[in-house]
């Protein structure tokens, strides 16, 4: 089954490759068409025959490897595991969500590859890697993000949300915002990265019910518990994220005094008794003029994960508040929601028994 007359250009499958995508739309299939195929040698040459040393990432999805294409270019290949029963369908879902839309702060896809089993995506490279990397590096690593770089990528992710949720058609609701999905460029610019649980949204649908899939910590209670999904479960995550920008901490943490806890509890309680300066991330305190700017962020991080997700701004109004550092005094804060255990989640039509939907437990939530 052939999509195209040149292989070099778009897909060409194999029978044994087209028989899994047999249930793809039309409209998938002309995605798929339009995409740039890579030759599996071609990526295997890149990455050294896929060389443990050039590996830059894994996940539950696979593995990603830095590669040099014959025309110098530098690339991120992300090789879906074989074994995921997702893999087809998360690869599908990269494609359709990136094949067609361009945003400074969304990470380009260059093409991808499927040979027999094997189903690859590639990217542009990547080279301060993750945000949870430079977050969770330590102080030293940490400190290397001023207050000013951490504003402007802030600002940067909340411009892609707002662009997938409100511009671009149909909408695109990520599902797994979190620090090691936003990538760094040279220039610490933030690229959203990931869209293997992404879901498309038609303009006059208000949600989706769908399985539960993301990470504990920032899962919206309302999405986990119902499998309704909205794009204010983007913004849940979202605020969760941006908790975790300025305060330098994750969304599950650890302190010797406290033991594990969750950072939208911490944040909660400091804001009520006004404290929430106290939760800035203390390598900060160097390129910090003013406290009131970093408490308004966290105020607006506060926001986001409010538990009645009526109540959390749409992305364009998360971002225009953080540019225009408005007066929030005056503005009432409602208790964020939280789900706390993987039990609370509902998996099909029950809630869950063990970890094992869709990337729920992510290495990044381990203590430091």
């Amino acid at each position: 089954m052939n999509f195209c007359l040149s292989s070099l250009n778009c897909f060409s499958f194999s029978s044994s490759s087209s028989e899994s995508f047999s249930n793809h739309s039309e409209q998938d299939s002309q995605t798929l068409r339009n995409l740039h195929a890579f030759l599996y040698d071609e990526l295997k040459i890149a990455t050294d025959g896929f060389r443990s040393s050039n590996k830059i990432g894994e996940g539950g999805f696979g593995s990603v490897y830095k590669g040099r294409l014959k025309d110098g270019r530098t690339v991120a290949v992300k090789v879906l595991s074989v074994e995921s029963k997702q893999g087809d369908r998360e690869f599908m879902s990269e494609i359709v969500s990136l094949s067609n839309i361009s945003h400074a702060n969304l990470v380009k896809l260059l093409g991808g590859c499927i040979d027999g089993p094997s189903r690859i995506l590639v990217y542009e490279y990547m080279e301060n890697n993750s945000l949870a990397q430079v977050l969770l590096g330590g102080e030293k690593i940490r400190a290397n993000l001023s207050w000013k770089s951490r504003k402007e990528i802030a600002l940067g992710i909340a411009q892609a949300l707002a662009y997938i949720h409100e511009e671009v058609k149909p909408h695109i609701v990520h599902r797994d915002i979190k620090l090691s999905n936003i990538l760094l460029d040279q220039n610490f610019t933030p690229k959203i990265s990931d869209f293997g649980l992404s879901r498309l949204f038609s303009e006059n649908v208000t949600h989706l019910s769908t399985g539960v899939a993301g990470t504990l910590g920032y899962l919206a209670p309302e999405y986990a518990v119902s499998g309704h999904l909205t794009r204010k479960s983007d913004v849940y995550s979202f605020g969760v994220l941006l908790l975790e920008i300025v305060s330098g901490r994750t969304a599950i943490d650890f302190d010797v005094e406290l033991g594990e806890f969750f950072l939208v509890e911490k944040a909660w309680e400091m804001y009520k008794s006004n404290q929430l300066l106290q939760l800035v991330d203390p390598v900060l305190k160097g390129s910090i003029s003013s406290g009131q700017e970093v408490v308004h962020f966290l105020k607006v991080g506060l926001l986001c994960v409010q538990e009645k997700c009526g109540l959390r701004p749409y992305m364009s109004k998360a971002f225009k508040m953080m540019c225009d550092g408005i007066d929030m005094d005056d503005l009432q804060i409602s208790k964020p929601g939280l789900i706390t255990s993987i039990m609370d989640v509902k998996i099909g039509n029950r809630r869950s028994s063990s970890p094992s939907f869709t990337r729920m437990l992510s290495p990044q939530l381990q203590t430091r």
